[in-house]
């Protein structure tokens, strides 16, 4: 027998391998069904000589009232929540084949490694090139492209500058420029693709950009392609 942290005695100990093991029942909120047990006690061994203040009865009836609103209320919004959840779902599905920009054109490399990374081009390139930057928009390195078909493509980093000299580890940043097959000019950078899929899993949706899947959630905006 044991005594647990609210000073109940526990004596369901249970043997199963040669180990005993003690399960209680967490005792430590009321819930509206032990609030009513409890008044209905009181009500039935309150003194005759000396009822219950009604106004007492009341103040209770009422606190009784107000925990079952509550209860009601959660269970409301955890419906609300599954539902927003699903609207969030079916909101992916129809993101599908628009353009999604996650905010963010950059990219990480470790030490001593190359980094992989992919640019979409909604047009077909002519030639061009893929810059990387540092945090003050500095060109490091200028690595010349040649025709390029629409779509996404897919480049690697070596992590040098353009003196060939290894750069630290850290974030740095990808953009393009280059020459469209009809001669005019754009530009592009890592962080905005087509969304291809959406997949769902343990209630997140994810959203294909590129050859990756991201959480839809982090995407900062959605626009026609």
């Amino acid at each position: 027998m044991a005594i647990n942290a609210y000073g109940a005695y526990t004596t369901d100990a249970a043997y199963s391998g040669g180990t005993t093991t003690t399960t209680t029942e967490d005792k430590s909120s009321l819930g509206k069904d032990d609030f009513l047990k409890l008044l209905l006690l009181e009500l039935k061994y309150q003194d005759p000589t000396a009822p219950m203040d009604s106004e007492k009865i009341l103040s209770q009836t009422s606190q009784l009232a107000t925990l079952e609103a509550s209860e009601n209320t959660n269970k409301a919004l955890e419906t609300l929540a599954t539902s927003l959840n699903a609207s969030l779902q079916y909101t992916g599905i129809s993101a599908i084949g628009k353009l999604a920009d996650t905010g963010s054109n950059a990219i990480v490399r470790e030490e001593g490694e190359d980094v992989d990374f992919e640019l979409y081009f909604p047009d077909a390139v002519a030639s061009g090139n893929v810059n990387i930057l540092d945090s003050s928009g500095n060109i490091l390195r200028s690595m010349a492209i040649g025709a390029t078909d629409a779509g996404i493509a897919a480049y690697n980093w070596d992590g040098t500058n353009n003196n060939g000299v290894e750069l630290d580890a850290g974030v740095y940043y990808v953009e393009a420029s280059y020459t469209k097959t009809d001669g005019t000019k754009a530009t592009s950078r890592v962080g905005v693709y087509p969304i291809e899929a959406i997949k769902f899993d343990s209630g997140i949706t994810y959203a294909k950009l590129g050859s990756n899947y991201v959480d839809f959630s982090t995407i900062s905006e959605v626009t026609n392609n």
